[in-house]
């Protein structure tokens, strides 16, 4: 299989290339028109596929529902929106709720599925903070234990590669260090942490300005932390709501093309039909006209329905962001964050053939993962 295009992001750049694609995996990277191509996008956008390691579901379908199909589906069906890497994310729960949603994605890695390639699993909660909770449900936050959040990996088979917690609350930084010793990504999220007190070497931190202690001058918290500490990972919301266009621009000015992470934090309630009743962990929730998610009856965010490819135009387009710091956004930092760039986020000859192809106004024309058509 052979594609080609004019505008193809490669090595940080625009440019004409051919992609010869075997077996799922882009074997060479050749000049446009170096032999009969298989598809031609011409001047449309040819991008790495969108990787979003922060996401709860799609479609009516919500990670802590552990239903195998409904898991299938959203993987089947979030291509149309460039996404072909994910991390299925936990929302906090008691535990048999949880320990049945990992378990549930295992299942399903390990029987087959069709579309984006399940990652891991995003581990959000239950170890947060109460203060800095939002829509977490408070019924079920827990203290960090090393032995409880080993037997939720046993039940997702190794699967769980992030996970979000409040550092100030883990007793002695036991989990923290566990999980950064055995391959777990550690986010910094809904914690009420001071700016001292996030400087621990934690790999990333979740949705920033949402869950977190704000910036003062003089107490700059988690979100200084953020703006100062350029080599931590940070994800953020980037559909113009959860944070202010201007927000966002201040965000990827201080972390360059490196380290900024887009993610939708969708709910199940994304692309379906207006209305419906809908519940995250357990507590009801509304869309507003906004496309934003809140608890029912209040005005505390519950979460997005952004899809990918609308986040990269409101970065680029109104947020004013540099076109590789947003491409990498969605890219090549989560896949970096996650230890596998080796083989995803990028355009390059031995990387996985996961490609979204976009026109001019952010429209996905046709997603590739591992080499096949999805659209």
């Amino acid at each position: 299989m052979r594609i080609q295009g004019k505008k193809m992001w490669i090595a940080g750049q625009f440019m004409a290339a051919q992609l010869l694609i075997e077996e799922g995996v882009i074997r060479q990277v050749l000049p446009y028109g170096a032999k009969e191509a298989d598809e031609d996008y011409g001047d449309n956008r040819v991008l790495p596929g969108f990787i979003d390691i922060h996401t709860h579901g799609a479609y009516g379908y919500d990670t802590n529902d552990a239903r195998p199909e409904g898991l299938r589906e959203w993987m089947r069906r979030i291509p149309e929106e460039g996404v072909t890497s994910i991390l299925p994310t936990t929302v906090t729960q008691m535990p048999d709720v949880l320990t049945a949603a990992v378990a549930s994605v295992a299942k399903v890695v390990e029987e087959g599925y069709e579309g984006a390639q399940i990652l891991g699993i995003h581990f959000e909660g239950p170890y947060l903070d109460m203060d800095y909770k939002g829509a977490q449900p408070p019924e079920a936050i827990a203290v960090p234990s090393v032995e409880q959040f080993q037997m939720y990996q046993e039940a997702a088979k190794g699967l769980i590669r992030y996970i979000t917690l409040a550092p100030e609350h883990d007793p002695d930084h036991r989990l923290t260090r566990y999980c950064a010793s055995n391959g777990v990504a550690v986010s910094m999220g809904h914690s009420s942490a001071s700016y001292e007190k996030a400087l621990l070497g934690i790999a990333s931190m979740t949705h920033v300005y949402n869950g977190m202690t704000p910036y003062h001058h003089r107490n700059p918290g988690l979100v200084g932390t953020a703006l100062r500490v350029r080599d931590i990972y940070g994800e953020v919301i980037c559909d113009g709501c959860h944070s202010h266009l201007a927000a966002l621009n201040n965000f990827f000015t201080a972390k360059g093309r490196d380290y900024a992470i887009m993610v939708s934090d969708s709910l199940r309630a994304k692309h379906c039909p207006p209305g419906g009743n809908y519940q995250l962990g357990g507590h009801d929730i509304e869309i507003g006209e906004d496309g934003l998610a809140r608890l029912k009856g209040t005005s505390t965010i519950a979460g997005s329905t952004l899809s990918m490819n609308k986040g990269l135009k409101i970065l680029i387009e109104d947020a004013m962001v540099p076109v590789d710091a947003a491409i990498n956004s969605c890219t090549l930092n989560p896949a970096r964050c996650l230890g596998a760039d080796r083989t995803k986020g990028r355009i390059a000859a031995g990387c996985d053939a996961d490609l979204a192809v976009l026109d001019g106004d952010y429209n996905v024309i046709q997603t590739w993962c591992r080499g096949k058509k999805m659209l």
